[in-house]
């Protein structure tokens, strides 16, 4: 990319938190947040909320007469958005563009919904406008008074960097000079859980570490559900206050072989990278941020893909889900924070269960993101 974007904030809510530095802390701790609870009597393992944040939740809720029928994927995109847009030290005065993504939507509220007309056969007025997709940007836009074009899609679990694609190209059209992305995933319910067992992908084995992502050697699928959201005020080149850059991105779509499958070389993933490295000599590269959700497929795939890309001489790679779990259409932007904060904090973080060498230097990150549909997402950041 000719411009470089500028990342002026980067917040999110997840299972380690919601304050800047506490997230960077649990980072350097080896635990992982998962654990086991009941969803409609059923034990799962899963990544969800602490308490301190779910009461940042309720009080949220009880703050504003307006939000007490709003599905927990609204909430957890205004507290979020409240941080970023203040840490930008933007105001309701600028013209500032909104795009928050979600791949499921308001899960909470639409089963609470479905449950109460099953019962019923009738549902109350806010039902549909409180379950729209679309309603997670309008919000947040009305919480903070912004004037400029507020817009949400859906793309599985690439959502969050399809929404940081969006915005780059209404930077870069002119359209706006000020731009707010997201995404927000609240995806802990009985039903949904179910959908992913059923897809005979979900972890079941409460081990040390039951999602085993990046590990080649595992013989079954890992992957573990989590709660988040994050929110990214980014704006189009260089600033002084910014935390990092955005210097290259890539994006592609492959033809399925089935609904829910990945190339054995995740050939989608090749074409994103390549597209991102465009200026960059892969030997640049410090480290890549994978989107490795833990199954046995997903994970080797990808990896197949790396090698293609990068031959013998591979940069360190690590992920997040190991830890939080896989917040779907959040995923993407959770590692670009943990980029960010390698970058800023120039340390690297590993994967406890498995073995890495430490970076000589951590000036540009490559971060994935990949989805049901084939589509795939890179973004490569710098300080």
């Amino acid at each position: 990319m000719d411009t470089k974007i500028s990342i002026l904030s980067i917040e999110s809510i997840s299972p380690i938190g919601v304050d800047y530095d506490i997230i960077w802390a649990n980072y350097l701790n080896s635990d992982h947040y998962i654990t086991e609870q009941e969803f409609d009597k059923v034990p799962s393992l899963v990544a969800s909320l602490s308490k301190k944040e779910q009461r940042l939740i309720e009080d949220l809720r009880l703050s504003n007469s307006k939000y007490k029928n709003l599905d927990e994927t609204v909430l957890l995109s205004i507290i979020v958005s409240r941080q970023a847009i203040s840490k930008a030290n933007w105001t309701k005065d600028d013209t500032i563009g909104v795009n928050i993504g979600s791949s499921r939507g308001a899960t909470k509220l639409f089963e609470n919904y479905h449950q109460t007309y099953l019962k019923d056969g009738k549902l109350n007025t806010l039902a549909s406008p409180t379950t729209t997709l679309g309603n997670i940007s309008s919000w947040v836009a009305h919480d903070l008074q912004t004037k400029g074009p507020n817009l949400s899609h859906s793309i599985t679990c690439s959502t969050g960097l399809h929404s940081l694609l969006n915005g780059i190209a209404w930077l870069n059209s002119g359209m706006s000079t000020k731009f707010m992305i997201g995404a927000s995933e609240s995806p802990l319910t009985g039903f949904t859980i179910a959908q992913m067992k059923g897809l005979k992908i979900y972890g079941l084995t409460n081990q040390d570490y039951p999602c085993q992502a990046l590990n080649l050697k595992k013989t079954k699928n890992s992957m573990i559900l989590g709660t988040a959201a994050s929110s990214i005020c980014i704006e189009k080149g260089e600033s002084k206050n910014a935390l990092a850059y955005i210097i290259g991105y890539g994006f592609s779509t492959e033809p399925l072989e089935h609904n829910v499958s990945i190339s054995t070389n995740a050939d989608c993933l090749q074409d994103s990278m390549k597209m991102a490295l465009k200026n960059t000599p892969p030997s640049e590269v410090d480290i890549i941020i994978t989107h490795t959700p833990g199954t046995i497929k997903g994970d080797s795939s990808e990896l197949n893909a790396i090698d293609i890309v990068f031959g013998a001489k591979k940069p360190n790679i690590t992920c997040n889900k190991w830890k939080i779990g896989h917040t779907f259409a959040s995923s993407g932007l959770l590692s670009l924070q943990l980029g960010v904060m390698m970058l800023e904090k120039q340390q690297f973080i590993p994967i406890p269960y498995l073995k890495h060498k430490q970076p000589k230097k951590i000036e540009k990150i490559l971060i994935n993101s990949v989805g049901f549909g084939g589509n795939a997402v890179s973004i490569l950041v710098s300080k």
